[in-house]
């Protein structure tokens, strides 16, 4: 006779299929390796031959077969040469968003409202007479019944105006973002990689943001010698080059973009791990590795302030703790009346996260 046979659970194992297993391990390593498949699949085989991940069953070409036949990986007929498709782009996006926002409360998530009351948002416990102007969809009708009844029974049952309750709501606001990202050939010298980290959150903090606050808009500046904007889709291509730190290029870009934004909110979230070194004046580069600057800084400080009178506050992550940095960080954030963190590459997306919520709380009059 066949009867159950009980084993021990354990949480998570086998939850996933081979594939989807794989497919985790092959999207972190295209973070590392800036999106060239080629290479990440040549890492699985050398880490396959170390830990053995596959079994006679299912191997790494198997999983090849499968990425393409499921439109995860195309191959180019002429050279043999893989590529990844836009579907892989938006999974990277999105076990970015789980991996790095995915570990905050959940309590924290959503919290996306100001504490001005106003006709449209998520319903909270707070009510009020109903007052001239007030929308038929914020009338509590099962509390304006009660009162109705309460004040003229129910045999001589009418509704009055001074019955009618309003609910109110929480009025979401719109902010626009702009993520401005330091590709500099600091960001992966003294032996720590900070690029792949820096674009792990800007790809989770754009799938966030398209994914559950549509009418917000976010952008994405990189800067180096110059600065330039980059897609949503570019992210997982983005890589560090020989340049020096053209923070100012990066500012006016920003700025550029969010002057023909209409929305009332407007941010600036600066990822940098060194001190402003270049300027471009005219058509040369004026550049300064050793200490602060001062043509270079005061371009920034200058920056920094008309950001502040066009209502636009700068958050400058710092992943990086040399203290002769804090100097300038200090300067160029007081005059900003921004905000200033030195964060350590794992807690930068919380970082991110709580201050991008802080900003939609904050509404322009």
């Amino acid at each position: 006779m066949i009867g159950h046979r009980f084993v021990n659970f354990i949480p998570g194992e086998n939850s996933k299929s081979k594939f989807e297993q794989m497919l985790d391990i092959f999207t972190q390593l295209l973070n590392y390796t800036s999106g060239d498949a080629s290479e990440a699949l040549d890492w699985m085989n050398q880490l396959d031959r170390t830990h053995k991940f596959t079994d006679e069953n299912y191997g790494v070409g198997d999983f090849i077969e499968d990425l393409k036949q499921n439109g995860y990986l195309k191959e180019n007929p002429q050279d043999g040469k893989f590529a990844i498709t836009a579907k892989t782009e938006q999974t990277i996006r999105q076990k970015s968003l789980e991996e790095i926002f995915g570990k905050l409360k959940k309590a924290k998530q959503g919290n996306h409202s100001t504490t001005k009351a106003g006709p449209t948002g998520d319903i909270n416990s707070d009510t009020r007479s109903f007052q001239f102007g007030d929308l038929m969809e914020q009338i509590d009708f099962t509390e304006s019944i009660k009162n109705a009844q309460i004040n003229r029974g129910v045999d001589a049952f009418s509704m009055h105006e001074d019955d009618l309750v309003i609910r109110e709501a929480d009025f979401k606001t719109q902010t626009s973002t702009v993520l401005m990202i330091d590709i500099s050939h600091s960001m992966i010298l003294y032996g720590e990689d900070r690029i792949t980290p820096a674009k792990k959150v800007a790809m989770a903090l754009c799938e966030l943001i398209t994914k559950k606050y549509p009418k917000d808009t976010i952008d994405i500046v990189v800067f180096g010698n110059d600065a330039w904007q980059v897609e949503i889709k570019d992210l997982p291509y983005l890589q560090v080059g020989p340049y020096h730190t053209n923070t100012v290029a990066g500012l006016e870009l920003a700025m550029d973009i969010l002057r023909k934004r209409k929305t009332a909110n407007k941010q600036i979230f600066m990822i940098t791990d060194g001190k402003p070194t270049c300027l471009k004046i005219g058509g040369k580069y004026y550049k300064n590795s050793f200490g602060l600057d001062r043509k270079v800084v005061n371009r920034c400080i200058n920056l920094a302030a008309q950001c502040k009178k066009l209502k636009i506050p700068i958050t400058t992550f710092m992943i990086a703790s040399d203290p002769y940095l804090q100097k300038f960080v200090e300067e160029f954030t007081e005059m900003n009346n921004g905000k200033a963190y030195f964060a350590s590459l794992d807690n930068l997306g919380s970082f991110i996260f709580n201050d991008f919520e802080s900003g939609k709380r904050k509404t322009v009059y």
